[in-house]
């Protein structure tokens, strides 16, 4: 039984040993000279290594206005037995390349300065294992060997979709931010929420915001995030970007389209909760500061929307990208989501959603695949990298 089992059985702890081996002992009168059952140590995550040369502070970019970055998600395996069976051959072969890319634009105005992640690092956060023999050693021919810094955001794989304080949701918690402890800003700084994995930076004239939207009706979670973009100094930050794991739109399985039949020609949308609450809560927040673009996965495929509202007399535009094609097993055009009760809720700003490229019905019409997104002063564009094309689908998780 492993330490933490034994804990939530009701089992007192009688000895740890750090690095050895667990001992524990039964609160019903075990005998002095029986000798108390030795369990394996749990493994321990090993910190990502992050790059030489980390993302200046935000102070040294200040007149930066052309640049580029690469943003996807979802790159876990599909194992299900065993902690440390999960082999990331897809995500392994996206990241390859990744560099390519990174080495062709270098010494162009567009090189790539940085890398966000939308979420599902591995298959089940809570096991090490995943971490050190499947994710780090990939993303470390990203940070290390390429040098680039490496941005991450956390997926229900990676923390579960339980709500703080579940034990299954702490124990993956932990164990991604020991991941990804040295590539975000440190606990204690002004950029980061103190115990989540919420934070933001800045490079150039753009501003990045990360959030957990695994909770994302958490009222801490959206004060910090609100209080950072009420603060923002928009004279500088012309760009705001927020990337998260659960998507605002989408048409994969996740998106909430029910198949219809002859007995109920239009059922009603499963929205999840998370996808429900990040429309409620954080689409207004996006609309009331522009936010320019979201990044997003949860769905293994593409997908694309614009949103367009009125603001002061003025009309804006967000981009919401879904992009789950980090090498997890390719999902496919599931049926459009109905919007009437979204955009009802944001008539008086006039919001419209346009879908503007939706994943296709086969697998192969969905490959793997990455974005490279171009900031040239207030113009953004991106291109979409595929990569291979998995033979079968897979449910969503």
């Amino acid at each position: 039984m492993s330490h933490e089992a034994a804990t939530r059985a009701g089992l007192p702890k009688r000895a740890w040993r750090t690095g050895g081996a667990v001992l524990m002992a039964c609160a019903a009168g075990v005998a002095a000279r029986q000798a108390p059952p030795i369990v394996p140590p749990i493994a321990a995550v090993r910190p990502i290594e992050p790059p030489a040369k980390p993302l200046p502070p935000e102070s040294a970019t200040v007149g930066v206005t052309k640049f580029s970055f690469i943003a996807y998600g979802d790159t876990r395996c599909d194992c299900i037995v065993g902690p440390s069976n999960e082999v990331q051959t897809a995500h392994a072969q996206l990241v390859g390349v990744m560099i390519e890319k990174i080495n062709a634009l270098a010494s162009t105005p567009d090189a790539i300065r940085f890398i966000v992640q939308s979420g599902d690092a591995v298959f089940r956060g809570q096991d090490a294992e995943r971490w050190n023999d499947a994710f780090t050693p990939i993303i470390e021919r990203l940070t290390k060997d390429a040098g680039v810094p490496y941005f991450f955001s956390v997926g229900n794989h990676d923390v579960t979709g339980m709500p703080p304080g579940d034990p299954g949701r702490a124990l993956g918690l932990h164990n991604t931010l020991t991941a990804i402890s040295k590539l975000i800003p440190v606990e204690g700084s002004p950029r980061r929420l103190s115990g989540y994995p919420t934070y933001a930076f800045g490079y150039g004239n753009s501003f990045f915001i990360t959030l957990d939207s695994n909770i994302a009706s958490d009222t801490i979670q959206l004060a910090w995030v609100t209080d950072e973009l009420d603060h923002l100094d928009r004279s500088r930050y012309t760009n705001i970007f927020a990337f998260f794991h659960h998507p605002l739109f989408s048409t994969g399985p996740h998106g909430g389209a029910q198949v219809p039949t002859p007995e109920n020609p239009h059922p009603p949308d499963r929205v999840e909760p998370s996808t429900l609450a990040m429309r409620t809560l954080y689409a207004p927040l996006f609309r009331k500061h522009h936010v320019r673009m979201t990044f997003a996965g949860h769905d293994h495929l593409f997908d694309h929307w614009v949103e367009t509202y009125v603001d002061s007399g003025r009309t804006y535009r967000r981009d919401d990208v879904v992009t789950g094609g980090g090498g997890a097993p390719i999902y496919v055009y599931s049926g459009e989501p109905d919007l009437r009760a979204y955009l009802a809720g944001g008539a008086q700003q006039q919001v419209h959603v346009r879908h503007v490229a939706r994943p296709g019905p086969k697998p192969a019409d969905n490959p793997h695949h990455f974005l490279i997104v171009h900031v040239d002063r207030a113009r953004v564009a991106f291109d979409v990298i595929a990569v291979g094309v998995m033979s079968a689908t897979a449910g969503p998780r």
